[in-house]
């Protein structure tokens, strides 16, 4: 590729020591070579810092971030950023795996966009087990692994706020840019990408490419299992970041089209603090949809 722009990886790591090591070396076999690898291990429980340690004896040019106190997904990644030389940021999670046309393909749907301003792209990611067994993909594909219905591209601010799209985050490659002029992840929030989603997409165009890029990992604890627990913290914890997401979307709304849009999301995120039983949470959102409303 000519005018190789540098990529930045930053491999967030917590309890991953059965798979860092497989995350990381699928970042050095990329096809694509102008990489920057960061590590950021957010002070894991486990073995980790001794599995990246022992990885790092033969890799002793790549920056390593070993938080000595557990600051969480966002602030994490924020500090990570400020070492990042890249022009584009992957944040890849330790137990997701890069296949090997990952970085070019993404780079590519860069390049060759049919939309101006493209802050990330995207696209689909095969779903493994623990034992890296096949369990599908994020995205539903036909027989020549083709997604069936194809994810929204352009400007997606409006599906995003009512839920009609759905992004692969770990399939992305986000802009500089972007991040910059965002201040990077809300270090407020428990999780970044939908905050991320719709405030990169008030901005700028997304772009899907139909390739499988990625293999995310699906674990009994990961995030996404954790926001319908019921009288769990760590779900209620996830689910009132939502509602602070959905609160500064209404200040980025312009229109009532927009806020209509919103509406389908908060509806739903009433009806998810309902079922997990968070009434202090669902009576927060009233005032909200009274303002979406009127």
């Amino acid at each position: 590729m000519q005018n190789s722009p540098l990529v930045s990886v930053i491999c967030m790591c917590y309890n991953h020591e059965k798979y860092v090591v497989q995350s990381l070396n699928s970042v050095l076999n990329q096809t694509y070579k102008n990489i920057q690898i960061i590590i950021a291990n957010d002070s894991s429980t486990d073995d980790s810092d001794n599995a990246i340690k022992n990885w790092l004896l033969t890799h002793s040019d790549i920056a390593y971030i070993n938080n000595t106190i557990n600051l969480g997904n966002t602030k994490t990644f924020n500090k990570a950023l400020k070492l990042a030389k890249g022009d584009y940021i992957i944040d890849l999670a330790a137990d997701d795996v890069l296949l090997e046309n990952c970085i070019e393909k993404q780079l590519n749907t860069f390049i060759n966009s049919k939309f101006d301003n493209v802050g990330i792209v995207y696209g689909n990611a095969e779903l493994i087990s623990e034992n890296n067994s096949h369990n599908g993909y994020y995205y539903e594909v036909n027989s020549n692994k083709e997604v069936i219905e194809k994810p929204a591209s352009g400007d997606i601010y409006l599906s995003m706020l009512s839920q009609n799209s759905k992004i692969c985050s770990v399939s992305s490659m986000i802009k500089r840019t972007v991040l910059d002029n965002l201040n990077g992840y809300d270090e407020n929030l428990a999780y970044e990408d939908l905050d991320l989603w719709i405030r990169a997409s008030r901005l700028y165009n997304f772009d899907f490419t139909d390739s499988i890029l990625v293999q995310k990992r699906e674990l009994e604890n990961s995030l996404g299992s954790q926001f319908f627990k019921k009288l769990n913290p760590r779900t209620r914890k996830i689910n009132r970041s939502t509602y602070l997401v959905i609160k500064k979307a209404i200040a980025l709304n312009e229109t009532k089209k927009e806020n209509r849009a919103l509406l389908k999301r908060l509806h739903f995120e009433m009806d998810k603090s309902f079922q997990t039983y968070d009434f202090i949470l669902l009576l927060k959102y009233i005032p909200l949809e009274i303002k979406l409303r009127f």
